[in-house]
C-alpha cells in the first residue's frame, strides 16, 4: 500500500510512492505528489474548500471567499475575490470560458472568464452547489443549476433575461449537483434523482442505504463514467446506474428514459470521493481505526483505492494510503476527489493539502524494476518502449544489468549481456574486456566479443588468446577455430604456440591448433605436414580446399596408412593432378596398398590400368584370393599363360579350371574339377556351360565307376544328353544311391519335355492359322483405283483419259498397280505374274490379284 510521505521535504519536492512493506512486490498502480508552488503559500494562509479541474488549468475555492485559477503545476494565473466565507462549489463548462461559484452567504455568480458578463445574485440562504451546462458557451444552452433547499433551473431568454424555474424542491438541501449532457444529476437528504433537460423529465429516483449517517457529514459522491452512465457514492454503498431508453411501447405516461442498476456493493470505509479510470474505479475513502489503547476511533490517513467492479461486488486492483497534511483533523465532507477527463490525473483534495494522483508511466515502471534489483525486466521494458521512456536510458540500463551480474559473480551471464548492451560501441567494450581482465574473467568474456565487421583493435585479441595459452590449451583451440584470421596477428600468436610446443611438442591440441593457423598464414605445406603427423581428418579436406596435390606426391603412403579408403578416392578423383604411374611409383614398395589402388582403379575403370594389370594377377593372389577370379574373368588384357602359372604354383583349382576353359583346355579344366574338386554338380554346371558332347562323354565316362557321380548325372543330364546312353552304361548290380528318385526324375522331365513340346506345336498351330486367316481377309479387300494412281513401269496415269475405249490394269497384292501391255511376259509358271518392283527389292514376288478390263 503506497503512502505520500512529507517527511520534512520542500512543499514543491515530488513524492515518491512507498509500500507500507518494504519487501512488497506488488507494483504500485499511481505515482503522486504534491500540487504546490502557489498552492503552498494560500494553504499556509488559507484552507480549500473545493476545487474543479479543466484539461488547462485548475480552480481553487477556498475558506475565506477566494477563487484562484492555477495552471497544472499550480501556479495563480487569477484571483477572485468572490465572499468572506467559504465557497461551497465551481463549476467550469467543457470549453472552460464560464464558470459558476456560489459560497455559503448565498452567493452566486455565473461569469466568463474572459467577459465577466453573466449572472450574479445573492440568495437569503446559503447555496451548497452549482453547475453551469457543459455547452454553456453556446447561445441556445445558457442555463445553470443551483442547490439549496431547492433545485432551480435559471435559463436565459431571447430578452437576454433570466428566467427561473424550480426542478425539485422538498426533501433536504441539495448536496451535490452532476451535469452530463442533457442529464442531470443531484443528491439530496432522500437520494439521488436524475433529470432529463430535453424532455423536461425526471428519470428516477435512487434511495440512499443507510439513512442513520449524517448527509452533511458524509456527504453523496456523483460522477458521471460516460453520456449514460452515472456512479453514486454514499456512505460505505456504491451504486453504478446506466440510463437506457424505454420500448415506445411501454411508455404510456412514463419517461422516455429510465435507469437501470447494473452494479451495487459495499465498501469497508467512507467514501469521500469516485473517478473513473477506463473500465475500473478509483475510489477516495475516508478512514476511521480503532485505538490499541483507546475504545474511541481516530481519523487513520485518507485510502485511494482502484477497484474492478462486479455486479454485487469489487476487486480490490491497488490500494494507496496517503499521509496528506493535518489527516487527523479531517472529516470525510473535507475530502475531495476530482479527476482530468484528457489525462488520467486525480486530485486528492483536503483543506491543508493537494494531492495530485496520476498513472506511472514507463519510466515509473522502469525505475520500480531498477529498485527491485529486477534488472532484465527493466531492460526488456527499456527495449520494448524505448522511444516513450523520457528518463531512462537503454544503454545505462544495460550497463547497470552488467554490473550487478558481475558484483553477484555470475561472469557468464554478464559477459553474454555485453553482447545485446554494448552493441557497436567499441570503446565501452574495451572497458569490459579490461574490467574482465581485472577480475580473471577474460575467458568468459571472450566468446561474445565482436568478430564480423565491427571489431576491437587486434591486441585486445591478441591478449585474450594469450590467457587462454597460459591456462587452456582447449579453449584456445576453440577460440582460434571460431575466430577470423584478421582478428589478431597471426605470426605473433604462431610464435607464441611454437614456444608452448618447445616445452610440451606431443601436445596434439597445439600441433593442430599450429596447423589451423598455418592454414590462416596460406603455409598449407607445413600445416599438411602437422596434420599427416597427427592422422588428422581433415587432412583431406585441407588438400581439396588448397589443391596441395603437388605437396602430397611423396606422401601417398602416409595418407594411405592414415585412410587407404578416402585416400584412393581422393587419388583417382583427380588422376589429372596424380597420375596413376606416379601413384603406382610411390606405392611400389608397399604392395598391399598398391593392390588397394589398383583394384579401386580396375574397379572404375577396367582399360584404364591394363599395363598393370600383370602385376595385378600376383597381387590379388597374394593379398586378396576372393576377388581374383572376378578380375580374371573381367579382365581383357591380362596374360593367360602368367595367371595360369600363378595360380597352379599356389594350387588355385577353381581359378586354374577358368583359365583351362579361356585357354580351350576343357577336358583338362573338366578332369580337375572331377579329381581335385570332386564336386559332380560343378563339373555339370562346366559341361552345361560348354554344351560340348565331348565333354558329356568325358564326364559320363569318369563318373560311370562312381555311384554317387551317377546319381547326380542321373538327376541333371536329362535335359541336355539322352539319359538312355548313361544306364545302357551303367554295370549290372551296381548299387546306385536314390536311383529310383532319380529314374522317376529322368522320367518327369520327359514328360515335361514332351509336353512342352505338345504346347509349343499347339500354339505354333494356332498362331499360323491365325496369320494365315489375316493374310486372307487383307487380300480378299477391293482396291481402290482413280485417276491418281499411275503405272510404275511407264508412270502414265493407270485409267486413260477416254474411259470408252478398252483398257487392261493389273494390280499387285502389294498394291503395285501395271499397264497389262508393260508387264514383261509370264516367268515359268504359266499364267502367274509377280510385280516386278517387289521381286527386284527382294521383299518377295507378288502375285496379281486383280486385273481390270474394259
Amino acid at each position: 500500500m503506497a503512502e505520500v510521505e512529507e517527511q520534512g521535504r520542500k512543499p514543491s519536492e515530488e513524492f515518491t510512492d512507498e509500500s507500507e512493506e518494504e519487501d512488497s512486490e506488488e507494483e504500485p498502480k499511481l505515482k503522486y505528489e504534491r500540487l504546490s508552488n502557489g498552492v503552498t503559500e494560500i494553504l499556509q494562509k488559507d484552507a480549500a474548500s473545493c476545487m474543479t479541474v479543466h484539461d488547462k488549468f485548475l480552480a481553487l475555492g477556498t475558506h475565506f471567499g477566494k477563487v484562484f485559477l492555477l495552471d497544472i503545476q499550480g501556479n495563480v494565473t487569477q484571483k477572485f475575490e468572490i465572499s468572506s466565507v467559504k465557497i461551497n462549489q465551481i463549476s467550469l463548462d467543457e470549453s472552460g470560458e464560464h464558470v459558476g461559484i456560489c459560497s455559503e452567504d448565498g452567493k452566486v455568480q455565473v461569469f466568463g472568464l474572459y467577459t465577466r458578463e453573466g449572472f450574479h445574485e445573492n440568495f437569503d440562504c446559503p447555496i451548497k452547489v452549482v453547475a453551469v451546462h457543459p455547452q454553456f458557451t453556446r447561445s441556445n444552452y445558457k442555463q445553470f443549476v443551483t442547490g439549496g433547499n431547492k433545485l432551480l433551473l435559471y435559463e436565459r431568454n431571447w430578452l437576454n433575461r433570466w428566467k427561473t424555474s424550480v426542478l425539485h424542491e422538498g426533501e433536504g438541501s441539495i448536496t451535490n449537483i452532476q451535469w452530463r449532457a442533457n442529464l442531470i444529476a443531484w443528491s439530496n437528504n432522500v437520494g439521488v434523482k436524475i433529470y432529463d433537460i430535453g424532455t423536461k423529465q425526471r428519470i428516477t429516483n435512487v434511495l440512499r442505504d443507510n439513512v442513520s449517517l449524517r448527509p452533511d457529514m458524509y456527504p453523496c459522491s456523483l460522477c458521471w463514467k460516460d453520456n449514460a452512465t452515472l456512479i453514486v457514492g454514499w456512505g460505505k454503498s456504491i451504486k453504478i446506474c446506466v440510463v437506457k431508453e424505454r420500448n415506445p411501447t411501454e411508455m404510456r405516461d412514463l419517461p422516455s428514459r429510465y435507469v437501470e442498476i447494473v452494479s451495487a456493493f459495499e465498501t469497508e470505509f467512507f467514501i469521500s470521493g469516485l473517478a473513473p479510470l477506463a473500465d475500473q474505479l478509483v475510489t477516495l475513502y475516508f478512514v476511521k481505526e480503532n485505538s490499541e489503547h483507546m475504545d474511541e476511533e481516530f481519523r487513520a490517513r485518507p485510502r485511494l483505492d482502484i477497484i474492478q467492479t462486479l455486479p454485487e461486488s469489487c476487486e480490490e486492483i491497488s490500494s494507496d494510503a496517503l499521509t496528506v497534511r493535518n489527516f487527523q483533523d479531517n472529516e470525510c465532507r473535507d475530502y475531495r476527489l476530482e479527476h482530468s477527463e484528457g489525462e488520467s490525473l486525480f486530485y486528492i483534495i483536503s483543506p491543508k493539502d493537494i494531492v495530485v494522483a496520476k498513472e506511472r508511466d514507463q519510466d515509473d515502471h522502469i525505475d520500480w524494476l531498477l529498485e527491485k534489483k529486477k534488472y532484465e525486466e527493466a531492460l526488456m521494458a527499456a527495449e520494448i518502449s524505448f522511444k516513450n521512456i523520457k528518463r531512462h536510458d537503454v544503454q545505462k540500463i544495460g550497463m547497470a544489468y552488467i554490473n550487478h551480474l558481475v558484483e553477484k559473480g555470475d561472469y557468464d551471464s554478464a559477459a553474454r549481456k555485453c553482447q545485446k548492451v554494448l552493441g557497436k560501441n567499441m570503446d565501452l567494450w574495451e572497458n569490459e574486456v579490461y574490467r574482465f581482465k581485472t577480475i580473471g574473467q577474460l575467458k568468459a568474456i571472450s566468446q561474445y566479443l565482436p568478430r564480423g565487421d565491427l571489431r576491437l583493435r587486434p591486441a585486445i585479441y591478441e591478449m585474450i588468446l594469450h590467457e587462454f595459452l597460459k591456462t587452456d590449451y582447449e579453449g584456445f583451440a576453440t577460440l582460434i577455430r571460431e575466430w577470423p584470421g584478421e582478428l589478431y596477428n597471426n605470426m605473433a600468436i604462431v610464435q607464441a604456440v611454437s614456444d608452448h610446443l618447445k616445452r610440451d611438442p606431443t601436445n596434439r591440441t597445439l600441433l593442430t591448433t599450429l596447423a589451423e593457423l598455418y592454414t590462416y598464414d596460406q603455409r598449407y605445406d607445413k600445416a599438411l605436414e602437422i596434420y599427416l603427423k597427427l592422422r588428422h581428418k581433415d587432412v583431406y579436406q585441407l588438400i581439396h580446399k588448397h589443391n596441395l596435390f603437388a605437396s602430397i606426391e611423396d606422401k601417398i603412403v602416409l595418407l594411405m596408412d592414415f585412410d587407404k579408403e578416402k585416400a584412393v578416392d581422393m587419388l583417382l578423383d583427380n588422376e589429372d593432378k596424380i597420375s596413376t604411374d606416379r601413384v603406382v611409383e610411390e606405392l611400389a614398395d608397399r604392395p598391399e596398398l598398391l593392390h588397394v589402388y589398383l583394384h579401386k582403379l580396375f574397379k572404375r575403370d577396367h582399360h584404364k590400368g591394363q599395363k598393370y594389370h600383370e602385376r595385378q594377377i600376383g597381387l590379388y593372389a597374394e593379398y586378396d584370393r576372393p576377388n581374383l577370379l572376378p578380375f580374371l574373368r573381367d579382365s581383357t588384357h591380362c596374360p593367360l599363360e602368367k595367371a595360369l602359372e600363378v595360380c597352379q604354383q599356389r594350387n588355385f583349382v577353381e581359378e586354374t579350371v577358368f583359365l583351362l576353359s579361356r585357354m580351350g583346355n576343357c577336358r583338362r579344366a573338366l578332369q580337375m574339377i572331377m579329381e581335385e574338386l570332386e564336386d559332380v554338380d560343378k563339373a555339370i554346371e562346366f559341361a552345361k556351360e560348354q554344351d560340348d558332347a565331348e565333354l558329356w562323354e568325358d564326364l559320363i565316362s569318369y563318373s560311370i565307376d562312381k555311384p554317387p557321380f551317377i546319381t547326380g548325372l542321373l538327376n541333371n543330364i536329362g535335359t541336355h544328353v539322352d539319359p538312355i546312353l548313361l544306364i545302357h552304361r551303367i554295370k549290372e548290380g551296381m548299387e546306385i544311391p536314390n536311383l529310383r528318385d532319380s529314374l522317376v526324375k529322368i522320367l518327369q522331365d520327359y514328360n515335361l519335355q514332351i509336353l512342352l513340346r505338345e504346347g509349343c506345336k499347339k500354339i505354333l498351330v494356332a498362331d499360323s492359322l491365325s496369320l494365315l486367316q489375316k493374310m486372307h481377309r487383307t487380300q480378299m479387300r477391293g482396291v481402290r483405283v482413280d485417276e491418281e494412281n499411275i503405272c510404275e513401269s511407264c508412270h502414265a496415269t493407270i485409267l486413260p483419259s477416254d474411259m470408252a475405249k478398252p483398257f487392261n490394269v493389273v494390280v499387285f497384292h502389294c498394291r503395285h498397280m501395271f499397264h497389262k501391255e508393260c508387264l514383261p511376259s509370264s516367268g515359268t509358271i504359266p499364267g502367274v505374274q509377280f510385280c516386278n518392283i517387289c521381286s527386284a527389292k527382294r521383299r518377295g514376288p507378288g502375285g496379281g490379284i486383280l486385273e481390270m478390263k474394259k
